[in-house]
């Protein structure tokens, strides 16, 4: 490790690395240390079948403020699903009720019904009353049950604990995938920085006139410190700060807990989809099963099966098998049981456990949304903060992470100026 560098950078997920760079380009010294055995963060990518790759994170690139992981793509030669984006606009969203898609009138009813939650919201955050999203729309209407699974999985928490004006603050669309994956891009652009891995951080020394890291492979000094680590493992206790840190931070942490999302891939030996069968799907029964279901657009045989909040943990909980079954079962009711002889593998997340993370992204409680600002604030100075958890309009993204670790970057230059 560098002896004495201007920064320690803790974490070498998207916002981690971005800011290494940031830093590189101003001419500031830094270490990065990561506590997991690779770069990247909660943007992972696994191979499902040969050379067809599945993100157990961050899957499309999200539309809204410049998406500049598309430019990097383009840059290294990494194929975009641009081609397929389309199919994830939400006026090509795509209901089955009971194994039986909506009829035209009932889907026009239904993303009425969408854009009326919408609207509910937005009203709710303009008059600056930050409450439950559960609170301000209809929750017995006939569709509340697809946009309520929509909540849970875009937020990772359920409806009654996601606030009215954090969802209000975010932008954009889902965007598009990456054909070998959100994750492998990541890797891809983060390749160059040098990170030491392995190396958790176990306790930040702040009382000095720098700050000292201690790792599992030693202490890292530096003059500024930069913590890009989720508030999952903020809030758990896992990395001490000494001191600890001020109350008002710890109020900004345990007010944007980590949601979950948890993600099914399911790979098939044929295209059980069928000619136009391809596309994004939530889908519901009168057992209660709800889902999203990601029938891949870009012409692979597989499935994404997307849960959120309160059933994600439980399903996590029941196992991998648990989750393969549910996900199977939930493809089998949009294209039917001759899918099932089909089944090849699945690889099933388990995101609120990850040891790295402690969940999907941090989601805002009711009444806290303005918590993400305190987040992005420095402790003295002297510890910095970025991630996806600091962004407004950006929050629960790759790119959100991104353009954070970019901003914090600058800001810790404009500090350095100073001395």
């Amino acid at each position: 490790m560098t002896a004495q560098p201007d920064v320690v950078v803790i974490g070498a997920g998207a916002s981690g690395l971005a800011a290494a760079k940031e830093l590189a380009r101003l001419g500031v010294s830094c270490t990065v240390i990561e506590a997991s055995h690779r770069i990247g963060g909660r943007a992972y990518s696994e191979e499902i079948m040969p050379d067809v790759w599945f993100d157990l994170g961050c899957a499309w690139l999200g539309t809204g403020v410049g998406n500049p992981f598309a430019e990097i793509g383009d840059d290294l030669g990494i194929e975009l699903g641009r081609f397929a984006a389309a199919a994830y606009k939400p006026e090509n969203h795509r209901f089955v009720r009971n194994g039986t898609a909506l009829a035209p009138e009932q889907w026009t009813a239904c993303r009425r019904y969408f854009v009326d939650c919408h609207n509910a919201i937005a009203a709710a955050a303009e008059c600056s009353r930050d409450v439950a999203i559960s609170d301000v729309i209809d929750l017995e209407h006939t569709y509340a049950a697809p946009f309520l699974e929509n909540v849970a999985t875009a937020w990772g928490l359920d409806a009654d604990e996601v606030s009215a004006a954090d969802f209000a603050s975010s932008t954009g669309e889902l965007g598009y995938p990456a054909v070998r994956g959100y994750g492998g891009l990541v890797a891809a652009w983060g390749a160059d920085v040098e990170v030491t891995l392995n190396a958790r951080a176990e306790r930040i020394d702040w009382s000095g006139p720098g700050v000292a890291v201690e790792t599992s492979k030693g202490t890292v000094k530096a003059h500024l410190g930069l913590c890009t680590v989720s508030t999952g493992i903020l809030g758990s206790g896992e990395v001490s700060f000494s001191p600890p840190l001020p109350e008002w931070k710890q109020e900004a942490v345990h007010g944007l807990p980590m949601g979950t999302e948890n993600k099914m891939g399911v790979a098939f030996d044929t295209d059980v989809f069928g000619t136009g069968g391809r596309g994004h799907y939530t889908v519901w029964n009168h057992d209660g099963d709800t889902a999203k279901i990601d029938a891949s657009a870009m012409g692979l045989n597989v499935a994404a099966v997307f849960v959120g909040g309160r059933h994600a943990i439980w399903l996590e909980r029941q196992g991998p098998q648990a989750c393969h079954d549910f996900a199977v079962d939930r493809v089998a009711e949009v294209f039917g049981n001759g899918i099932r002889k089909h089944v090849v593998r699945s690889i099933t997340t388990a995101w609120s456990t990850d040891p790295w993370t402690r969940g999907s992204w941090a989601c805002a409680r009711p009444g806290q949304a303005h918590q993400r600002e305190h987040l992005a604030r420095a402790v003295d100075d002297r510890l910095f903060f970025a991630g996806e958890a600091t962004m407004v309009g950006g929050q629960g993204t790759c790119h959100g992470a991104y353009f954070s670790g970019v901003r914090a970057a600058r800001d810790i230059a404009s500090r350095l100026l100073r001395d």
